[in-house]
């Protein structure tokens, strides 16, 4: 959950309080819901809430196996997902946390690593969440995570010196101007709705957040799906995962996050490229940067330079692909000639769309009934694949309003491939092999 521009402001403070999957056959199968607006709220203030909100926030394994419900090994795991019904942003994986499970929603963000949610108690700096608080006194499971631990947050200012005793990590991770705060535990999480299909994983590392900023509405937390040591598949040592985001306004269908040997995508239309290696350096360690080396609209490739895109020496620039962040962002170079390229296509009236979408491109359509006009597809080049986007996957139409789905920032800075340019594509990440595949699917329908 990157914010582009403001990806500098994304740090962890961690303090001291003294007071993986290992099995190569087993996978995690997971649901992912869309975060969205309600009936009656216009498309229009659904992107608007998704912007704010992408500008607010940016941002050793162990030998465990996953275990069904009866203690076996499990080969899938899975759990529903959503869409963020109050807001429209996101895509929400639910999961459960503790003994016995308390399920929860939360944001699946590969632009981060922490995975977290509310605990009790929670006093007033914490937001109003759709499930109940997780309790750690009222699970049997859970514990505080040893400050010397590989996944302690804190391991890094002990400087090898055995921890105090009663050692407790404190954390206070900063999203852009989005933030949460809690101290670290470890705990079992239940992955799966339906009985025959859940498996259980002890001993994940987690934030128990009892005070957070007031912008995660639809969800209780976040999913680090992430390149560090704390993210979900870290954990879990999965290898690869994929998932197929369903179009952004279709209210009701669900699609699968899958996480271990499961995570395959077979057939026809596939192309990969490789991930670009990240700095070393935090948070520029976390993302999954890719190299796009130009775009097209149609059967025109604009005039965009070939080095736009780049990572530079220094940790600025470069391209991620990001499941927190809504709307895609690119360098300005590159966004004013893809801006050019749209406006000069359509021939409908410009108006002024930032005030009620926060877009830069919008038209008028003739009614607020009226269908858009038939745009080509736009085409990102990445190294050895070309991703070719429809025209509802870069255009979006809402109460007479039709704008491009995308926004600049200030050249040198990170661009960002967001979850409204995934919809309806079949995506998967393979952590080892270090390349990133997709194929154009109907999300709704698998």
């Amino acid at each position: 959950m990157s914010s582009t521009s403001q990806m500098a402001s994304l740090a962890v403070l961690v303090f001291l309080v003294c007071g993986t999957l290992a099995s190569g056959a087993a996978s995690v199968r997971v649901g992912l819901t869309r975060i969205h607006s309600g009936p009656g709220i216009p498309a229009s203030q659904l992107v608007r809430d998704a912007l704010r909100r992408d500008m607010h926030r940016h941002h050793s394994r162990s030998g465990r196996e996953l275990a069904s419900s009866d203690g076996t090994a499990a080969t899938t795991v899975s759990a529903r997902t959503h869409k963020d019904l109050p807001n429209g942003g996101e895509y929400l994986m639910t999961l459960a946390i503790g003994t016995p499970p308390l399920s929860y929603p939360a944001v699946a963000d590969t632009g981060s690593d922490l995975i977290w949610t509310q605990c009790a108690p929670c006093g007033d700096q914490c937001f109003k969440q759709p499930a109940p608080l997780y309790n750690p006194a009222s699970s049997t499971t859970f514990a505080v995570l040893p400050c010397n631990s590989s996944l302690s947050m804190c391991v890094g200012a002990l400087a090898g010196a055995p921890p105090p005793q009663g050692c407790a990590c404190m954390y206070n991770q900063t999203y852009g101007t989005g933030w949460t705060a809690g101290v670290q535990g470890s705990e079992t999480f239940t992955f799966g709705s339906a009985a025959a299909d859940q498996a259980r994983v002890p001993g994940v590392a987690f934030g128990c957040s009892n005070a957070s900023s007031d912008d995660w509405n639809g969800s209780a937390g976040l999913v680090g799906l992430g390149r560090g040591t704390l993210s979900l598949v870290s954990q879990l040592g999965a290898g690869r995962f994929s998932y197929c985001l369903t179009p952004f306004q279709d209210t009701n269908s669900t699609s699968t996050l899958l996480l271990g040997p499961s995570a395959a995508l077979n057939g026809t239309g596939v192309r990969s490229t490789p991930f670009v290696a990240s700095p070393a350096k935090a948070p520029m360690s976390t993302y999954y940067y890719l190299n796009l080396n130009g775009i097209s609209l149609g059967t025109t490739a604009l005039s965009i330079s070939p080095n736009a895109f780049s990572l530079k020496a220094d940790g600025t620039g470069g391209l991620i692909i990001d499941s927190g962040t809504t709307i895609t962002s690119l360098v300005n170079a590159a966004y004013q000639k893809v801006r050019a390229a749209v406006k000069s296509l359509v021939t409908l009236p410009t108006i002024d769309g930032s005030g009620s979408t926060g877009l830069d491109l919008c038209f008028a359509l003739p009614s607020p009934t009226s269908a858009p006009p038939a745009m080509p597809s736009m085409t990102l080049h990445f190294d050895g694949a070309d991703m070719v986007l429809p025209a509802d996957s870069y255009m979006i139409s809402g109460s007479g309003v039709w704008c491009l789905a995308m926004r600049n920032h200030t050249d040198g800075a990170m661009s960002t491939l967001g979850n409204y340019q995934q919809q309806n594509m079949h995506i998967l990440y393979d952590v080892r092999k270090e390349t990133l595949s997709f194929a154009p699917a109907k999300c709704n329908t698998l």
